[in-house]
C-alpha cells in the first residue's frame, strides 16, 4: 500500500514536470519580467498599471474589491451579491441573505481574491456559519448561476475607441467525475491526473462522501467553478471569436465606465444565446492582473504561452500610457510598494483558508 501511494505521487510529480501549465507562475513568467522592466521604464512607473482601467482600483491589479467592480456594471449582468464585512456578526450576515433573497446553495468568496483561493459552494446555513467563521476578511456572498457553461473572453480597447476586440476565449471543463457503478468518487478521482492533484483539497471539501459509488453513468460536479487552480481544464477557444460576439461583448463592456483592458468570466447556456446577448452572466471582471487564460490550454506550448503574455503586456502598457495622458495618473513608487505588501497580507490569509 505503501509503495503505490509513493508510486502515485511519483507519477504526479512526474505529470507536473512534463506539464508547464503547473508550473509556479513566477517561473513560467521569468522572461515577463524583463519585458515589464522595459515598459516600466519607458512609463517611468513600475506601477504603470494603475493606468489601464482608471475606474478599478490599482487598474485591477491588485487590492480591488470585486465588490466595488461588480458596482460598476449594470446590476442585469451579474448575479444578486451582497458584500460581507470582516467582523459582521453571524445574525447580521444572515439579514444580508434575507435581504437579497439568496436560496441555498450560493458561492462565498473573498471579496479581495487570489486565483480562485477561498471560493466556496454554501449548501446550508451550517456550511456558512463555518465559513464565517474562518474568514478573517471581507467576502462575498453570491447567488447561483444557473448556466452550466464557463467562458473567459478576454477584452481590449483603447481609450480613444468605441470598438474593442476579443483577443482570446477560453473553455472550461469542471472537475466532473463519471460513475461506472463499481469505483467509488475517490477512485474516479485518483483514475485522471488533473483531479487528483487536488485530491487533497476535494478530501476536505467532501468529506467521506468521496467513498459513496456513483451509479454508472451519473455524473457529478465536485468543483461548480471554473478554476485551473481548482482542477478545471482549459481549452483554447478563440476560433469562437466572431464579429456579433465581438459586438455583443463590447456593447456590455461600453456600459461598464472606465473598463479597457481585461478578462470576463461568464456562465452562459448556449453559446448562440451568448452570441446574442442572452442566457448568461458575469461571474467575475477582472482587470490588469488577468491573464490569456487560453494559454493554458494542454495543446499549447510555453513559447506559445511566453507570446501571448508578451502580446497582452503590451495592450495593457499601450492603453495605461493613453489614459496616462488623458489624466489617469500611475502609482507612485511609495503607494504602489504599499498597496504590494498590502496584497501579500490579504495573499497570505486566503492562501490559508
Amino acid at each position: 500500500m505503501i509503495r503505490l501511494k509513493v508510486n502515485r505521487r511519483n507519477k504526479l510529480i512526474l505529470h507536473k514536470i512534463a506539464n508547464w501549465e503547473y508550473w509556479p507562475f513566477q517561473i513560467v513568467y521569468i522572461p515577463v519580467y524583463f519585458l515589464w522592466g522595459y515598459y516600466s521604464i519607458r512609463a517611468k512607473s513600475l506601477f504603470f498599471f494603475n493606468a489601464s482601467n482608471p475606474t478599478i482600483k490599482n487598474g485591477g491589479f491588485i487590492m480591488e474589491s470585486k465588490k466595488a467592480i461588480y458596482d460598476l456594471i449594470p446590476k442585469h449582468y451579474y448575479p444578486k451579491t451582497g458584500l460581507v464585512s470582516e467582523g459582521l456578526s453571524f445574525e447580521d450576515v444572515v439579514c444580508v441573505i434575507e435581504d437579497l433573497e439568496l436560496k441555498y446553495p450560493f458561492i462565498a468568496k473573498p471579496d479581495i481574491g487570489l486565483r480562485g483561493s477561498g471560493v466556496k459552494k454554501i449548501n446550508s446555513v451550517e456550511d456558512l456559519k463555518a465559513y464565517h467563521q474562518k474568514a478573517d476578511f471581507d467576502f462575498l456572498i453570491q447567488d447561483l448561476i444557473p448556466y452550466q457553461h464557463e467562458v473567459g473572453i478576454f477584452y481590449v480597447r483603447y481609450p480613444d475607441e468605441q470598438k474593442g476586440r476579443i483577443t482570446g476565449i477560453v473553455s472550461k471543463e469542471f472537475v466532473i467525475v463519471t460513475g461506472d457503478g463499481i469505483s467509488t468518487i475517490a477512485q474516479l478521482i485518483q483514475k485522471n491526473p488533473r483531479y487528483e492533484l487536488q485530491y487533497q483539497t476535494l478530501e476536505k471539501e467532501h468529506g467521506i462522501k468521496l467513498l459513496n459509488i456513483l451509479p454508472k453513468g451519473e455524473k457529478l460536479n465536485l468543483v461548480p467553478y471554473g478554476n485551473h487552480a481548482r482542477g478545471a481544464k482549459f481549452i483554447d477557444c478563440s476560433h469562437w471569436i466572431t464579429p456579433r460576439l465581438t459586438e455583443t461583448i463590447n456593447d456590455m463592456c461600453l456600459k461598464i465606465p472606465g473598463f479597457y483592458f481585461g478578462r470576463l468570466d461568464v456562465m452562459y447556456h448556449s453559446l448562440e444565446d451568448l452570441e446574442r446577448g442572452g442566457n448568461f452572466s458575469i461571474v467575475e471582471l477582472n482587470g490588469a492582473a488577468s491573464e490569456p487564460t487560453h494559454i493554458y490550454d494542454p495543446e499549447h506550448s510555453l513559447f506559445f504561452a511566453w507570446k501571448e503574455l508578451f502580446r497582452h503586456i503590451t495592450y495593457m502598457y499601450e492603453i495605461s500610457i493613453a489614459n496616462n495622458k488623458k489624466g489617469s495618473p500611475y502609482l507612485s513608487h511609495k503607494e504602489g510598494m504599499k498597496e504590494y505588501r498590502m496584497h501579500l497580507k490579504q495573499s497570505s490569509k486566503i492562501v490559508n483558508f
